[in-house]
């Protein structure tokens, strides 16, 4: 499951920067508006580092919003691309929810887990 989960994320983060990066024509568009793409995108990103690497979810977390940042000043070298401050703060804001929301699913998968070995167990004699 940790290899599925590993790759998911880093494919999610290749086609983000494809989105990024790549051709403005080639980017997908929907309904939410350009800060909602983009809070989608980096809010399952962060989800899904935050999943594939419990062990390192500072690390991760820190290093995201160094390279989310670094993927920001790329676009001033992609032809019809424009780096924004907003867009920064947008996504390593959303990212960082994202991990936030993976040690949240971890609390409360630990929590029914103990819950449930305790109710298995029955009342000591």
């Amino acid at each position: 499951m940790s290899i599925f989960v590993r790759c998911f994320a880093w494919l999610l983060a290749a086609a983000v920067t494809f989105a990024t990066l790549g051709p403005p024509g080639l980017r997908p568009h929907s309904d939410l508006g350009q800060d909602g793409e983009h809070a989608l995108a980096f809010v399952l990103v962060g989800l899904a580092f935050g999943l594939a690497y419990r062990n390192r979810r500072w690390v991760v977390a820190a290093v995201a919003v160094v390279l989310i940042g670094v993927l920001e000043l790329m676009q001033f070298w992609a032809p019809g691309r424009h780096a924004r401050l907003e867009d920064f703060l947008v996504d390593a804001a959303t990212a960082c929810a994202g991990f936030v929301l993976a040690a949240a699913a971890d609390w409360a998968v630990a929590r029914l887990r103990a819950s449930s070995a305790v109710t298995s167990e029955g009342p000591a004699e």
